[in-house]
């Protein structure tokens, strides 16, 4: 199934780019993807075919700045208005088919906006899949950079500072990925002063959005990951009222689990978990 692309213009004003799988035959659900900081959607091609071809209609977000958006590159005005971004596009799903179940999944960074939303917008989906969040990330900014970062927010909230993700292999050991992310003409490899800024201030925003989390919620984790800590997100992920919580970590994996030499078996318990909901939400 291929996609087509799309693009969808929020209220103040940009317009997003986005990529549509239609599902195969009569759509059981739909699923809403959000990227990381360095990604986009073109990353993430064999899993959006897989869940459309099981029946879901799948739509892959490029965040503001990000991706096919050429506009305002590495850059966001707020954090809300990334979490408004996300909150007027599922809208939309709705008043299209109000009975379609949604469920909204966050890769790495992309985690962090889709817990915030239950706070912000909540309500609008019925479910949340985490795949390696980046809630409680392993790297960032050396101390020198943060402060040269707070002072450009005051001076020059557009300079531009390096995303600390400069080597593949963090991402993941596959060869050919590794190769595809060095040479990936739309990764994020530079972001703002502001943009840097408002990711800490939704860190903090996410203490108090955690305690809102109250739809199923399926986490992955990969064993050998080098961005986030496992721990601490399992930890994070357990302060969740949710009353339905899956969680998996894949021996052997690396941080981004659609990179493995064989990503079958996270694919696997994605459509297992959507399988469930789906059933539960019938009877």
């Amino acid at each position: 199934m291929t996609f087509i692309p799309r693009t969808y213009t929020v209220s103040d004003g940009y317009r997003c780019h986005y990529r549509d799988y239609p599902a195969a035959g009569t759509p059981r659900g739909r699923v809403v993807f959000v990227h990381g900081i360095q990604s986009h959607a073109g990353w993430y091609e064999h899993s959006c075919r897989r869940l459309s071809q099981a029946g879901f209609a799948v739509s892959f977000l490029d965040r503001r700045g990000s991706g096919q958006n050429s506009e305002a590159r590495g850059d966001a005005p707020s954090f809300r208005r990334l979490l408004d971004d996300i909150a007027e596009f599922l809208r939309s799903l709705r008043e299209q088919d109000a009975a379609l179940p949604i469920f909204l999944a966050g890769i790495s960074w992309g985690g962090k906006p889709v817990v915030a939303l239950q706070r912000r917008h909540p309500g609008l989906v019925d479910g949340l899949a985490l795949l390696c969040p980046g809630f409680c990330p392993r790297v960032g900014p050396r101390r020198k950079e943060r402060l040269a970062i707070l002072w450009a927010r005051l001076t020059a909230p557009r300079r531009l500072f390096p995303v600390p993700l400069s080597d593949p292999q963090l991402f993941t050991a596959t060869p050919r990925w590794q190769q595809f992310i060095r040479e990936d003409p739309l990764s994020i490899r530079q972001a703002t002063a502001r943009f840097f800024v408002e990711s800490v201030r939704l860190d903090l925003y996410l203490r108090f959005a955690a305690s809102r989390v109250r739809v199923p919620v399926l986490l992955l984790l990969a064993e050998h990951d080098r961005i986030i800590d496992n721990t601490r997100t399992r930890a994070f992920v357990e302060r969740f009222p949710a009353t339905d919580k899956e969680v998996h970590e894949y021996a052997g994996a690396h941080h981004t689990l659609e990179f493995e030499a064989d990503p079958e078996p996270f694919l696997i318990d994605l459509l297992g978990w959507l399988e469930r909901q789906i059933l539960h939400k019938t009877k």
